[in-house]
Formats: C-alpha cells, sequence, structure tokens
C-alpha cells in the first residue's frame, strides 16, 4: 500500500506511515514501532513480514517533530548512530505515545482492518510499546528489547491487554540488575510475560545486523506471532 499520512493530535502537524496490507482481509493491524534508527529498510522488512502472516503493518515515523523521513543504517558507522543517539535524546516520549495513539485510530480506519490492533516494537520501540501497554487500549502488546523498562514496571497495575517482552540476556544497553527489577515487577502481572534469551544481545532479532541470532530471533518472533494470532484473529 505504501505510505499513509495522519494527521497529529496536537494539531502540530501530520506525519508519514509505512503501510503493508495482508492477502486477506479484513485482518487487525499491528503499529510497528521503530528503532532508533528510523523506519528504515529494517523496519520496512520487519512490517512486510508482519503482512505476510495475514495483519494490517503501519510503521509511523516518531521522528518527525525532529526531522521527517529519517533513514539511519546502524550498520554504516558511526556517525549514524550518533545521529541515531540524537534523534532519540531529542524525542518527546509523550509526544510519540501520542502519535501512536493517532497512527492506531488510522490503523482501525484502514478499509479491511477488523478493529483490532496490537503493537510490536524494537530498542526505543520495545519502550514505547510497554508505554502503550500502560496508556492505550490495544488488544495486545510486544516489545524486543526495550530500554529503560526497569523505571516503568512499578506502574504494571495500569496494563489491561497481554504484553509480551522479549529481552537479550547480554544486552548492553539493558544490565543484569535492570533485568532482574523487570523480571520482578512482572513476575506475578496475569498479563505480562517476560522472555529471556541467553547468550545473546540488544538487537539480536534485527536480520542481517552485527547481533543478530537466529536462533533467539526465531523463537521470539514465534512468540510474538502466537500472541497476535490469539488476540488480532
Amino acid at each position: 500500500m505504501g505510505e499513509i499520512t495522519i494527521q497529529a493530535s496536537d494539531g502540530q502537524g501530520h506525519f508519514q506511515a509505512y503501510v503493508a496490507a495482508p492477502a486477506t482481509k479484513p485482518a487487525g493491524a499491528v503499529i510497528m514501532i521503530q528503532e532508533i534508527f528510523g523506519v528504515n529498510a529494517t523496519m520496512r522488512a520487519l512490517s512486510d513480514w508482519v503482512a505476510s502472516m495475514g495483519f494490517w503493518a503501519v510503521s509511523p515515523d516518531l521522528f518527525w517533530r525532529q526531522q521527517p523521513g529519517v533513514q539511519l543504517d546502524p550498520d554504516a558507522g558511526q556517525a549514524q548512530w550518533e545521529r541515531a543517539f540524537s534523534l532519540m535524546n531529542g524525542i518527546d516520549q509523550a509526544l510519540a505515545v501520542a502519535d501512536l495513539k493517532a497512527t492506531m485510530a488510522a490503523a482501525r480506519a484502514l478499509p479491511g482492518c477488523n478493529g483490532k490492533v496490537g503493537t510490536m516494537g524494537y530498542c526505543l520501540g520495545g519502550r514505547l510499546a510497554f508505554m502503550m501497554a500502560l496508556e492505550s487500549d490495544a488488544q495486545c502488546h510486544i516489545s524486543y528489547y526495550g530500554v529503560g523498562l526497569e523505571g516503568l514496571v512499578s506502574e504494571a497495575g495500569r496494563l489491561t491487554a497481554p504484553t509480551l517482552l522479549h529481552m537479550a540476556g547480554h544486552d548492553k544497553f539493558v544490565p543484569p540488575e535492570a533485568q532482574a527489577k523487570i523480571e520482578a515487577g512482572l513476575a506475578d502481572h496475569r498479563l505480562a510475560r517476560v522472555e529471556i534469551y541467553p547468550g545473546v544481545d540488544h538487537a539480536f532479532a534485527r536480520a542481517g545486523g552485527h547481533s543478530y541470532d537466529a536462533r533467539a530471533a526465531t523463537i521470539a518472533n514465534g512468540r510474538s506471532a502466537e500472541l497476535l494470532v490469539k488476540m488480532l484473529g
């Protein structure tokens, strides 16, 4: 389908979202939440994969308030990483959540959407997916190696939908003490599920990346697929 334009709820403009359509409709929709590298080739490929499983996939540009259309390559050198971290540090996460909610509304309005929506995010997007679990009415949420979640789990009582967290056992951005806090904070929550993949690093599910681990990614993606099928129909 290409791209759609979404109006920001705060009236400050509009932003683009990459959309991949399923072959069969009606179908549920998955809001694909970017890493710190923007809606790049990786996010488009992941969106196409979700669409191939029979769901709408909508990946909004969350850096648009700083620079529209960012597409960085994490394997193309230090300058790309420096720009990515600058954009991550510059994002207003509350406004990003508002933009994700606007994206949810747009996804539900797509012709052929069955009205059910989930979120699935990576890195920064993994954090935002958990924030959406706390603040939105989506049917499910999936977080891959979300950063800073140890500061959010105290609010887990606000979860209202199944929430799946994939964590890398050797994540250089989520140290062991942070992982322990996340596990402990969600251990008794009926809607939260934490899966830790031993021996792998941050971004283990980014196909072709330097930290990609095919075994862990396949297991994690299978668990994600099962949840999406169960909750989005």
